[in-house]
């Protein structure tokens, strides 16, 4: 069985029910399979490679959603390209993958400096645009208008394995180097069971599309349509006041967050508060909260706040921490308990299970867990041991199974929802002509989970300024990953080596020395 079959059992058992939910239409089932085998069929028209890549750079919309499903249906590999990522992410991204096919925003074929494969434009052209005028688009056709001339046509089905790669998704660890993670249909499969289980989902539940479809919104789709649920979009961008508008007035049942949005949502409920009727599970997700948070949010929108644990790895289902299990103030600090398809082992340096209640590295086996890192052979034989996956986090499992994360082996810091790798900042803010050294980290925000923080050493006779430094980062880094604060240091602490010293120039920073 491959993920896509979600979906195709759906139109055979419930060809009328709902899957896809706009304020302008509601497609059923058996229509969205449809638009699914038209784009799926152009896609292998235009490239019939079985297994080929395909880049998807766009916003959270239907047809983006619909791009995903038709990837899946024509037996490619799916490579989630996010439109706030730099131009460099995106360029090193499509250099590493070689994808044949990209489907973007019309805004976003332009971000790309190198060569991109045969693109597709998501919605419509700029007024006044002709196929051919933008750098990276030559040519470029809309989804819309392949399904068209594909309607009624069905994909080639070709032959699989549940090992073959669903989706090249990209994260970093310690070197700071992103690398491709290739997902697994078993990884998809997995997710999407222990989605329907631990949140117990039926045909009844509506999830609201609230996050970049790049990232964890994709975990969710086949979940919901697995259950014979829908889909839900909102006629714009969605917002936190536009998401809470649509939960209050009972449009979906479930959305997952990152605890950023998730805060700017409790501050647009606002002090007279409102009534979820519908809400079943608020989940958030991607960096931690603080329990005296939680305990807010709870009090907004009832005893429905949710947490998964989950890396790229092993996407987002290794352990879930429900809604009625959270309101037990016992278990607000934790992670939750692992999902049915998933083994979850604490381990000390040596390779040693450890006992409940003892801390260590948070390990994972079971059908979740990625296959390896994309052209890094070294990298994945260090990243999974005798069956293993070892996520980098530091944790331990309590006598009732639930687990608590308690830190990172990486220094990668997760602010609102992404990842950001110290050393790719560093290198950045490096090349500033008034910084002779750069060092970065995260520290604990109240919003973002993490910020990122800078220490930076001025050359001789500079004088950079704070406010000068994060403008000049974001505009080479985007605004997620460009530090939140600048501190200038006269130097940086360092080891008898010459290594800088992370931990004392954080704590440096966090506590700063009054006289």
């Amino acid at each position: 069985m491959r993920p896509i079959d979600y979906l195709y059992r759906g139109a055979r058992r419930h060809p009328e029910a709902p899957a896809v939910i706009t304020p302008s239409e509601t497609l059923s089932t058996r229509a969205l399979a449809a638009r699914v085998d038209a784009l799926a069929a152009g896609l292998q028209a235009l490239d019939p490679t079985p297994g080929g890549r395909v880049g998807v750079c766009a916003r959270v919309t239907v047809e983006h959603m619909l791009a995903l499903l038709a990837v899946m249906a024509a037996g490619k590999v799916w490579v989630p390209l996010n439109p706030r990522d730099s131009r460099p992410d995106l360029d090193a991204k499509i250099a590493a993958t070689r994808p044949g096919l990209l489907i973007a925003d019309a805004p976003c074929l332009d971000r790309f400096t190198v060569p991109v494969g045969t693109p597709l434009i998501v919605g419509e052209p700029p007024p006044g645009t002709a196929p051919g005028t933008t750098s990276a688009g030559a040519g470029a056709d809309t989804v819309a208008g392949l399904i068209a001339r594909h309607r009624g046509a069905r994909p080639v089905e070709h032959p699989y394995s549940l090992a073959d790669t669903q989706a090249i998704k990209f994260t970093g660890g310690t070197s700071g180097r992103p690398k491709g993670v290739m997902q697994p249909m078993r990884a998809w499969l997995t997710g999407a069971a222990s989605a329907v289980h631990t949140l117990g989902l039926t045909a009844a539940d509506r999830y609201l599309m609230a996050t970049p479809i790049t990232h964890a919104a994709s975990t969710y789709v086949c979940p919901l349509l697995a259950a014979g649920g829908a889909l839900v979009f909102l006629e714009e961008q969605p917002t936190a006041e536009t998401i809470v508008a649509a939960l209050a007035a009972g449009s979906a049942t479930l959305t997952f967050v990152p605890p950023t949005l998730l805060y700017a949502m409790m501050a647009a409920v606002g002090p007279g508060g409102a009534r979820f009727p519908a809400l079943r599970h608020l989940i958030y997700g991607g960096a931690p909260m603080p329990p005296a948070r939680i305990r807010e949010a709870q009090a907004l929108f009832g005893p429905v706040i949710a947490t998964s644990y989950g890396q790229t790895e092993a996407p987002q289902m290794i352990a879930i921490n429900t809604g009625p299990e959270m309101a037990d103030p016992a278990n607000v600090a934790a992670a939750g308990r692992p999902t049915l398809l998933t083994r979850v082992g604490i381990m000390d340096p040596d390779g040693r299970l450890l006992p409940p209640g003892e801390t260590g590295e948070i390990v994972v086996q079971g059908g979740l867990v990625m296959t390896g890192y994309l052209d890094m052979p070294d990298e994945t034989a260090r990243t999974i041991v005798d069956g293993w996956l070892h996520t980098g986090d530091i944790g331990l499992l309590d006598e009732r199974d639930y687990l608590v994360i308690k830190d990172r082996l990486r220094d990668v810091i997760i602010t609102g929802g992404f990842n950001v790798y110290p050393l790719d900042v560093e290198d950045a803010l490096n090349r500033h002509p008034d910084i002779a050294e750069a060092c970065v980290f995260g520290l604990p925000d109240d919003r973002w989970g993490e910020r990122v923080v800078a220490a930076v050493c001025p050359r001789p006779g500079a004088a950079p300024s704070e406010a000068a430094v994060i403008a000049w980062a974001k505009d080479r880094l985007g605004s997620v990953k460009a530090p939140k604060e600048v501190h200038i240091l006269p130097d940086l602490p360092r080891s008898p080596v010459g290594k800088v010293l992370k931990r004392a120039v954080r704590a440096r920073v966090a506590a700063p020395t009054v006289d």
